[in-house]
């Protein structure tokens, strides 16, 4: 699955930022391709309101 991130750092908690790094999401605009599994499904829906599922 591919994941963009569409907000930025500013504004969000520690956890939130280690979650978005660890996703390979450095600046806004990025792109990552994840496997689509439990682990990245958790970690998406704990950020949910910053990025965006291509596909």
């Amino acid at each position: 699955m591919r994941i963009k991130l569409v907000k930025g750092f500013s504004g969000r908690t520690q956890k939130q930022k280690s979650t978005i790094l660890s996703l390979g999401l450095r600046r806004i605009g990025d792109i990552t391709v994840q496997p689509n599994n439990e682990a990245t499904k958790g970690k998406i829906a704990k950020i949910n309101h910053v990025i965006e599922i291509i596909d």
